[in-house]
């Protein structure tokens, strides 16, 4: 009477599928990135999700795709964007202050210099505050849809994971420094530069934390930052919230993307034009995906096989 698991759920060939994935998964990391704890726990998490009940299974199958997106996002170390093409500093520092430059009785300066010279503990807070939503939300949303409205839930998810290799495509046609880099080491190149809190080591001051220490430190490249993909994921996230018809949390998800729009700037993590190139890179991502389901091709029967998994 214990048995309140089908004997198809650890067949044989499902159980070879799972581990040679994790293997190579772990095997493969390694090689390239090295050995991190984080690889380990993935695995048991995905695992552990994939054989604990029926609805787990669905709900890991379903996430799956957020968590080859973070595997490719990691796997970028191994192959830094500036040895592929160089790197833009001074131009797109000069194309920013020529386009929204701020005039001050000492000269024109960009936003994030202006902001650099003129902030403020509440705006501090704030930023730091909105920029925390940048993953949450997207994964909180997800998880709400999952359980709500799968079919929705596979379009947000599948919009997310083009969305972000369209902006890991442009990371390689075009790397660019933020502009942090360029307060810290001018117009000169200087590869490998570790990642950097910038503004928002104002937050971790104020709050008596290191939570954007640890995250920087963490991070795949710091020459990645046109497009602004923090600017992207709330605007994937309000357009289907906006599909899904949620009302006044829609609101909320606007307001936080207005939020992260203007802390991306502030802290000086990402120019105007990096956010602008975020929200079209949203919307390409979208666009493409939503105008392929609803086609006849291989995408549409893709989905509809996908989606036949996780319901």
């Amino acid at each position: 009477m214990f048995n309140t698991i089908p004997a198809p759920f650890f067949a044989p060939r499902t159980l070879l599928v799972t581990t040679l994935i994790s293997v190579t998964y772990l095997l493969l990391s390694i090689l390239l990135v090295g050995f991190k704890q984080d690889q380990l726990v993935l695995i048991v998490i995905f695992n552990g999700l994939y054989y604990s009940s029926g609805i787990t299974r669905k709900f890991i199958t379903g996430f799956s795709i957020f968590i080859v997106y973070w595997i490719i996002f990691d796997y970028m170390k191994a192959f830094p964007n500036y040895l592929f093409r160089d790197v833009h500093i001074e131009g797109l520092y000069h194309a920013e202050k020529a386009w929204f430059g701020i005039t001050t009785d000492t000269g024109v300066l960009t936003p994030n210099e202006y902001f650099q010279q003129h902030h403020h503990w509440t705006l501090d807070l704030l930023s730091g505050v909105f920029y925390l939503c940048w993953v949450p939300i997207p994964l909180l949303f997800a998880s709400w849809l999952f359980f709500k409205n799968r079919p929705l839930f596979l379009q947000f998810a599948l919009a997310f994971f083009v969305v972000n290799l369209l902006g890991f495509v442009v990371y390689y046609i075009y790397p660019a420094a933020p502009p942090w880099y360029v307060q810290e080491h001018g117009f000169n190149f200087v590869a490998s530069t570790p990642g950097n809190t910038a503004g928002l080591k104002r937050f971790d001051d104020l709050a008596g934390v290191t939570i954007f220490q640890s995250l920087y430190a963490k991070g795949s490249n710091v020459f990645a930052a046109m497009p602004s993909l923090h600017s992207a994921y709330p605007v994937i996230v309000l357009f289907y919230g906006a599909k899904g018809r949620l009302g006044y949390i829609n609101i909320i998800f606007a307001a936080i993307m207005t939020g992260i729009w203007c802390s991306a700037v502030y802290t000086s993590h990402h120019y105007v034009l990096d956010v602008l190139a975020g929200m079209c890179t949203a919307a390409a991502g979208i666009i493409l995906v939503e105008r392929s389901i609803a086609g006849r091709g291989w995408f549409s029967r893709f989905f509809d096989a996908y989606l036949r998994k996780i319901i």
